[in-house]
């Protein structure tokens, strides 16, 4: 009997991603597995582990496929900048704000997007996340009209998050609305492929 090609392995490696442990088949499994839902995503690993390998494999192999795939540094942005490409805002919303702009959830419509280092937002931010992911519905900043969006989650963290809510530092809401599938990605015993 001749074994079956490995996009029939549900613990076939992902594009780009090298590893045969059984924590990384655990990774393959579980993303695959995840992949085809609507939920959410949540991945927790060390810096360099390859999280966004990941988080583009479940983009790539889901539904959504042929939608954007959209990703966002949340540490990489101050508050207020973070919050404008997020949602977006409209012209004089505030200095420099001078046209209407879109923001990056409305940019992953009918796609993914991926909230990188999403423990690092504020409180303010949080909440507004979380109110995209319960209603599926923002507000540009400095805007009043409500816009709805259709987009799949996938967030990820280099810290245990629950670590985070004992602190107070992260809602615990929002946490259950990510951490709908959480894949645990080992320390690096593997690398991307170029």
């Amino acid at each position: 009997m001749r074994p079956s090609p490995a996009s029939d392995d549900p613990c076939a490696p992902l594009p780009g991603v090298v590893g045969a442990s059984p924590a990384m088949r655990q990774v393959y499994r579980l993303t695959r597995l995840a992949a085809p839902t609507p939920a959410s995503v949540l991945l927790i690993g060390e810096t360099g582990t390859g999280k966004e390998l990941v988080a583009r494999a479940v983009h790539q192999l889901s539904p959504r496929a042929d939608g954007n795939y959209v990703r966002v540094n949340c540490g990489a942005l101050a508050e207020g900048l973070l919050e404008s490409e997020l949602f977006g805002h409209v012209k004089g919303a505030f200095t420099g704000a001078i046209e209407d702009r879109n923001g990056r959830f409305e940019a992953a419509h009918g796609g993914t997007i991926f909230l990188d280092e999403i423990s690092s937002m504020s409180a303010k931010l949080q909440v507004k996340v979380l109110r995209v992911l319960q209603e599926k519905q923002y507000e540009r900043v400095g805007d009043h009209k409500t816009r709805t969006v259709d987009i799949r989650v996938v967030a990820a963290a280099n810290e245990y998050l629950e670590d985070e809510i004992e602190a107070g530092r992260f809602r615990d809401d929002l946490y259950y609305r990510l951490n709908v599938v959480p894949i645990y990605l080992p320390p690096r015993p593997w690398r991307s492929i170029s």
